[in-house]
């Protein structure tokens, strides 16, 4: 399996137990929607390899304990400490209205209900405290804020957001 093809869902943040058991740290609004699973792709290196589990055991909202089949050791535990978690795309649940992943938006076309259209989204920076559009114009990136007020619509068939941002916000970016 790609990685391109999956999402990331959490990350192997500690081992549980002594006979190889580990605890998911979920990326995720919802864990609930993931305690049955019955396989993840583990990252190793650049690959995902599959690992099919035996138990599972949701605790404290978004940690997800977890007994891998081919994981019986302290030490196969530590063989994959740290290392993220993913699921296909086609796992997702399908978002509708205003509500997206932010994968599903990449190279949509960025419009503003005043301005017209400013750019191609290249990407979502969620590293601050408020994740930001990246958006690029001609070699100019655009930080535009992902505040629900500012996003009118999510056009999947168009391949577009409509936006509606504070006068001058991109003139900032384009003067």
């Amino acid at each position: 399996m790609r990685k391109e093809d999956c999402f990331y869902l959490g990350k192997i943040v500690r081992k549980h137990s002594f006979k190889g058991e580990v605890v998911i740290k979920l990326d995720t609004d919802e864990p609930e929607l993931y305690e049955n699973m019955e396989s993840v792709f583990v990252e190793h290196g650049k690959d995902l390899i599959p690992f099919f589990i035996e138990e599972r055991l949701l605790q404290k909202g978004n940690q997800l304990r977890v007994r891998f089949e081919t994981v019986d050791t302290e030490q196969d535990a530590d063989a994959i400490m740290n290392a993220g978690i993913y699921l296909p795309l086609s796992f997702l649940p399908k978002l509708t209205g205003n509500k997206f992943y932010f994968h599903e938006i990449i190279d949509f076309t960025a419009v503003d209900v005043e301005y017209g259209e400013f750019g191609i989204i290249k990407g979502v920076n969620d590293t601050t405290a408020q994740p930001l559009f990246e958006i690029m114009n001609d070699g100019v990136e655009i930080l535009i804020p992902m505040i629900d007020e500012f996003i009118k619509e999510i056009d999947r068939k168009g391949k577009r957001v409509v936006l509606q941002t504070p006068p001058g916000l991109i003139d900032m970016y384009l003067s």
